[in-house]
Parts: structure tokens; C-alpha cells; sequence
């Protein structure tokens, strides 16, 4: 029997933040408003939202990634591939507790094991 969080806090205000946060990022942008709606149609279905994460992971923006994910989250919360990467990037942000917790729900043969390990390997490497 495993303790079981409500995460639907922890994605309201990782909402809130990533939202204060965007118009500052978008500042390049003409018009914040517009970036926030592409931002919007990116994470609206989960494969986007997590292409979207994947760039951002690359140009070294985890919490940007995090951020999406958590939106692809919030429309999908069943997307086990969403939630592989979110586990990723929380052990990668040192929140290991957190990241755990999100490998309690997913079943590791539902995806290859190129896919597992390159997701688990962050945390791994601490392990004894």
C-alpha cells in the first residue's frame, strides 16, 4: 500500500508560474498574447506538447520542459510517455522524491528499453 499525492495542486501552480513566466520569455515576441495561444496549441495534444519539451530539454531549458510537460499533463494526465519525461526531468531538477513518485504509476514494459533507460539513467547514476 503506497502513499498516494493529489498532484493537482503541483500542476495548477506549476501552471501559474510557467504562465507568469512566458511574457518575460516572449519579450522577442510582438505580441505576448500571441505566444501564449502557440504556446497553448503546442501542448494541447501530448505528441506536440512533448516535441515542444524535447527542444526544450536541448536548448537546455528544464524548467521551460517541465513546465510544458506538466501542460501536456493537464490535458492528458493517462499519457504514460508525458509522464516518463516528467519523471526525468523532476530527478534532473533534484526533486528524486518527486520522480519516484511518478515511476510508482508507469509500467517500464510499455516502453522500449532504449526509451526507459534513457529516461531513468539520470537517477540511476546516483544509485549504490
Amino acid at each position: 500500500m503506497g502513499i498516494r499525492i493529489d498532484k493537482t495542486p503541483l500542476f495548477a501552480i506549476a501552471a501559474t508560474v510557467f504562465l507568469a513566466a512566458v511574457p518575460a520569455h516572449a519579450s522577442g515576441q510582438a505580441d505576448p498574447v500571441a505566444a501564449l495561444d502557440a504556446l497553448s496549441r503546442a501542448t494541447a495534444d501530448a505528441s506536440s506538447g512533448l516535441a515542444l519539451a524535447r527542444r526544450q530539454i536541448g536548448e537546455g531549458d528544464l524548467l521551460g520542459a517541465l513546465a510544458t510537460v506538466e501542460r501536456v499533463l493537464l490535458n492528458d494526465t493517462r499519457s504514460d510517455e508525458a509522464r516518463l519525461l516528467h519523471a526525468s526531468l523532476l530527478c534532473r531538477l533534484d526533486d528524486p522524491s518527486g520522480y519516484l513518485i511518478e515511476l510508482e504509476d508507469i509500467d517500464e514494459a510499455d516502453f522500449s528499453a532504449r526509451t526507459w533507460s534513457e529516461a531513468t539513467a539520470p537517477c540511476r547514476m546516483g544509485e549504490p
